[in-house]
Parts: C-alpha cells; sequence; structure tokens
C-alpha cells in the first residue's frame, strides 16, 4: 500500500518535470527528478517535501492554466480544450499530494 499511494505522486512529478523542461528550466526539472527520492522515504520531513512539491506544482499548473487561456483568449483561439487537460493535471496533482498525507493508524 506504501509503494502504491505514491506512484500517482511520482507520476505527478515526471510531468512537472517534463513541464519545465519544455520551457527550458533545466534547474527546477532536475528538482522535480530529485523529489522523486524522497517520495519512497517512510520518514515524516521526506513525505512532507514532496506534499509540499506537489501543492506548489499544483499552483503551477493553475498558472499555466490561467496563461494559457489568457494568451488564446487574445489572439481569439478556442481555450476550452486546453483549460480542461490542464485543470485535470491540476486536479491529478492535488489528489496525488492529498493520498500523502500522514495516516492514521487505528486498530
Amino acid at each position: 500500500m506504501f509503494v502504491l499511494r505514491r506512484l500517482p505522486a511520482l507520476l505527478a512529478l515526471l510531468m512537472l518535470g517534463a513541464h519545465f523542461l519544455r520551457f527550458g528550466q533545466l534547474a527546477l526539472m532536475l528538482l522535480c527528478l530529485a523529489l522523486l527520492a524522497p517520495l519512497f522515504v517512510p520518514r515524516p520531513w521526506a513525505q512532507a517535501t514532496a506534499r509540499w512539491a506537489l501543492a506548489l506544482g499544483t499552483v503551477v499548473w493553475l498558472w499555466t492554466l490561467a496563461g494559457g487561456v489568457r494568451t488564446r483568449l487574445a489572439f481569439g483561439e478556442p481555450w476550452l480544450r486546453l483549460a480542461l487537460i490542464l485543470g485535470a493535471v491540476a486536479a491529478f496533482t492535488a489528489w496525488a499530494a492529498w493520498l500523502l498525507r500522514k495516516q492514521d493508524r487505528r486498530g
């Protein structure tokens, strides 16, 4: 169960790294790759680091969504598909961060 709860976070960080690489931000892409290691370290600080990185990643996706829609509207191009795709990616990233929350140990 430990690994299954981290697979969405792994995918979300890889997508975020690809996003940064597309825009030529090599340092941020390497940071996303470096954040893959703390995902599988069973320490609270490591999980908190990954969770905060994914929360910031959600903000990055929403910022990209707003900029892309603004650009498309300015040029009179269709924007709905862009908004749906980036909104889904932002929601997936937020869900991946939510899955990393601290688990209660009951029973």
